[in-house]
Order: structure tokens, then sequence, then C-alpha cells
């Protein structure tokens, strides 16, 4: 693939990404793991708003569906050793430059989050790195992933009325790694990825119904997602490990289980972002690590085996996002390292 490189901002500690389709247009938002601010951009990469300032700690966004702009946004995650009081947050659009924060629910240590689709209805997915946390790389507590049903109407929730989450999974230790998968017929999907393992979460079918959860995988690891790489027509499982870890693996499935098949040899140190998905025709496995020499990889396969493309170097992806304009690929990704919010456009 030929890359053309854009930088369209500089946001110290940029972490946060996702699409907003808002006033009859698409657009994209990137906000800050540490203090500091979220922003709107066109498809161009074209700051347009500045949404707010502070408190920042933002690890993951996600418009509401059927919104006009309104998105929920976790909020205070500022590290694994400091996030006692994060919590979701209602954000909806009053003006230009004018956003209106509320309270959905205090959650501490909520990491990843989702709205998933199923049976008519809105499900809210939250994903917890841990439960508790009195000092320094205090692991003692292990996360846990919490749910509800998403109302259609969200202006009733404050903080002093928040909505009431139930705990289906708990005991993940370092539960770090989420990643939405659309299925054969367009339903949704979680990937949580943690110490354990790899797990897999289905919303209820009915209203009323139960969450199922499916292991995938018993071993360990950062972040995890199901692709069509080889094009065989079975989805393999690809993953980060361990946690915040350096190596990559590739599993196939036999029959119902995921056996290790490939292991990139290089050790990366720091994998953080990652995206699966179609690029210039072919499945694609992108990845970003955020320490050594901090490259931005693209994993494919050609018939006979896997291979990684550099896409960027000395960048430090925290997070990457794909969209196509004007039937071109555009990857953006926040790079953490060095404050650089950069478009790729790959052909």
């Amino acid at each position: 693939m030929n890359v053309t490189k854009k930088v369209v901002g500089e946001l110290e500690k940029c972490y946060a990404m996702t699409m907003l389709h808002y006033h009859g247009h698409d657009h994209f938002l990137v906000a800050a793991e540490k203090v500091n601010e979220c922003r709107l951009y066109d498809l161009e990469g074209n700051q347009e708003e500045v949404l707010w300032s502070e408190p920042g700690g933002i690890m993951t966004m996600q418009q509401v569906p059927g919104s006009d702009g309104q998105f929920l946004s976790t909020r205070k995650f500022y590290s694994p050793n400091d996030s006692k009081n994060a919590s979701i947050v209602v954000v909806t659009p009053m003006g230009k430059d004018d956003w209106e924060v509320r309270v959905l629910c205090k959650l501490p240590f909520v990491h990843r989050f989702d709205i998933l689709q199923a049976g008519g209805k809105n499900y809210l997915i939250a994903c917890c790195l841990k439960t508790d946390h009195e000092y320094k790389d205090d692991w003692r507590s292990p996360g846990r992933v919490c749910v509800a049903e998403l109302p259609d109407d969200l202006s009733k929730f404050t903080y002093s009325n928040q909505l009431e989450l139930t705990t289906i999974k708990d005991g993940m230790l370092k539960n770090h790694g989420y990643y939405r998968h659309v299925e054969a017929d367009g339903s949704t999907s979680s990937i949580v990825s943690c110490d354990d393992g790899v797990y897999q979460f289905f919303p209820p079918k009915t209203a009323g119904g139960d969450w199922t959860i499916k292991k995938l995988i018993d071993d360990a690891a950062s972040d995890g997602l199901l692709l069509d790489l080889d094009g065989d027509g079975v989805e393999e499982l690809c993953t980060i490990a361990p946690f915040h870890g350096d190596t990559i693996n590739i599993y196939h499935k036999r029959g119902d289980k995921f056996e290790l098949e490939y292991t990139h040899p290089e050790k990366l140190e720091f994998l953080h972002a990652i995206f699966g998905g179609m690029i210039c025709g072919k499945p694609t496995w992108i990845l970003g690590h955020r320490k050594g020499e901090r490259y931005l990889l693209a994993f494919t396969h050609d018939g006979k085996g896997y291979s990684a493309q550099v896409l960027d170097k000395g960048c430090g992806a925290a997070n990457v996002m794909h969209f196509v304009r004007d039937g071109k690929d555009i990857i953006v990704a926040t790079n953490r390292e060095v404050n650089e919010i950069a478009m790729y456009e790959l052909t």
C-alpha cells in the first residue's frame, strides 16, 4: 500500500476517537487521556469545534444510535493508577462550541464501553479495568463487565439519578481490551480481552432476555478482534498479549476451538492501537505500539503467510480508526507519544 500522511492537529496525550454523525454530516471526535480538550473534526481533518477543555481522562466515546450528535463518553480515567473517580457521561450538542455534559453513571475504573443494538433495543456494555485500588500498580481487585438496557431518552439521567448497571461477568484481571464485532447477519457483539483470556458477549435477542458469554481462548490478551485475514471464509482471532504487551498472536479456528497458528517473530513493546477490516479491498489488521520503534503496522495474508507493512514509525499510536472518504481508505491515529493527530490515506 502507498501511504500519504497528514498531521491534522497537536493535542497533548491525545487518545480516544469515534465517528460522529452531526447536522447531516460525518465527523470524528478526538479527546485526551489527561486533562485536555475534546475536539470535533470534519473528514478532511479540519478542526470545527472544541467540546470541552477539561477534565479529560477520556478512554472511549460512542454516538447514541439515531441521535444528531449526542454521544456517551468515559471521563476521569487518567491511568490504571488514577481512575477511581471515572464515570460515563452523556454529551449533547446545544450550539457551536457548546456541549452539555451530564453524568449517566458513576463507574470506577470504566475503561471501554459500547452501545450494541439487538431486538430493537440499545444496550450499554461497560468494561472496568479493575474494581478497587489502594496503591500504585494494585491489581488485587479484578475487573468486570456491566450492562444495562439504554433508554431512547437519556435526558432524565444526572449525577443524582443515574442509570443502573448489572454486573454479568467479574474476576477479569487487567480487563483492558474491547472491540465491536459485526456478525454475518449484521448484529453486533463484543470482544473483551483480559489476563483470563478472550470473551465474546452477545446482547439479548429479545427484550428482557439474558446476555450470552462465550470464551474464545484461555490465553492472556490485552486486545483482540475477529477477522478473516487469510480469506478462507473463517475468521481468525487476532490478539496482542499480554496486558500492554509485546506479542502479536493469530489463532485459527478448527472445529469449535481457536488454536494458535502464528506468532509474529518481532517483539513490539507496549502494543496498544488496533483495528481490523477491509482496506484497499483486502482484509487488514492495523496495529500500533507505544515504545521502542513505535511502528504503525498493517498485517495482511498473501495466500502463503502473514506479512507486516510499516505505515509509519516513531509515532506511538494509542488508538486508530478507519473510514472511507471519497472512495479512499483513511486511517486516523492518535499518536499519543508525540501528541499528534494524524490521518493516513492508503491506496
